[in-house]
């Protein structure tokens, strides 16, 4: 998650996995916060396929929060959506400093 290289509006995006649906809630998990996984070459070497919370500009609230630029909230609204996952997004005014505060801490794989 970074703030890192982008400076233009926000969006805050929330999102409802019901709790039925494991498969699907795997999925959202995979899209937003990246996954590892194994190359198809002779090699098969292990890589990490990074999640929305690497790109400029995104950053993790907490649980089923982000504040993000309004085009990656929208290419992930869709892709959310397409899964049955419920999602609600609004324009958001907060200053860098503020959001930082918000920012998480965590050692996340680049």
């Amino acid at each position: 998650m970074t703030i890192e290289g982008y400076e233009g509006e926000r969006v805050l995006l929330s999102y409802d996995v019901s709790g039925s649906a494991r498969a699907a809630a795997a999925r959202v998990c995979q899209i937003i916060f990246g996954r590892q996984r194994i190359s198809e070459g002779r090699e098969r070497r292990p890589y990490q396929e990074k999640g929305f919370i690497h790109r400029p500009g995104v950053v993790w609230i907490g649980q089923s929060v982000l504040v993000m630029p309004p085009r990656d909230a929208l290419e992930l609204e869709g892709r959310l959506r397409r899964l049955g996952v419920h999602v609600a997004i609004g324009p958001v005014s907060i200053a860098r400093s503020t959001l930082e505060v918000f920012r998480r801490r965590l050692a996340l794989p680049a």
